[in-house]
């Protein structure tokens, strides 16, 4: 049930970044004709851009966590058995709550800090723009503790176990030089 909730979460999190990403364009692009065409602009385009970017990013980010997108390295945790690798898991998902913990207090006091300041433009509470990172903790956390509860309740298997992604580059090296091997035998 939790991870039906968390994938419709995403999804609506992926349809809120593709709008905010029309969005921008339309702003940007629409802006940049009127300035060099008309001698005119668009007084929010600048800022709402850069707020609807910085809120992305953190949307996208809760997005590739879920689905294990974000890159790292498995070399020392793939020479490991199953049980260094639930350590080495368990180990990072306590990290990562603690940093989305830092986070989401720090953003929080920058919330409350800004509550009264707006914008330059938009004229809008600044704590708006500081919130994108409470949204990321509160959001990103569930799923680490989604995942966490399912390492601890024993649901993950051996080859759940490496949850990164190395780059695209060093996946394909290292298919290639797997099926070569193969082949070669």
């Amino acid at each position: 049930m939790l991870d039906r909730l968390i994938a419709r979460y995403c999804r609506w999190l992926e349809w809120a970044m593709a709008l905010a990403l029309g969005v921008m364009v339309i702003l940007v692009f629409g802006n940049v004709v009127l300035r060099y065409g008309f001698n005119a602009g668009i007084s929010v385009s600048d800022e709402l851009s850069r707020w609807l970017f910085v809120w992305i990013t953190f949307l996208g980010a809760v997005v590739a966590l879920n689905d294990k997108g974000h890159l790292g390295t498995d070399m020392l945790v793939g020479k490991l058995g199953p049980r260094g690798r639930k350590l080495c898991l368990a180990v990072t998902y306590g990290l990562m709550l603690f940093s989305s913990w830092l986070l989401f207090s720090g953003a929080w006091q920058q919330v409350q800090i800004n509550w009264s300041s707006t914008s330059a433009v938009m004229e809008v509470s600044m704590s708006w723009f500081y919130a994108s990172g409470m949204a990321f903790a509160v959001l990103g956390g569930l799923i680490i503790l989604r995942d966490l509860w399912k390492l601890l309740s024993g649901q993950l298997g051996d080859d759940d176990l490496i949850t990164i992604r190395e780059s695209e580059e060093a996946a394909l090296t290292s298919e290639s030089y797997e099926k070569a091997s193969k082949e070669a035998a």
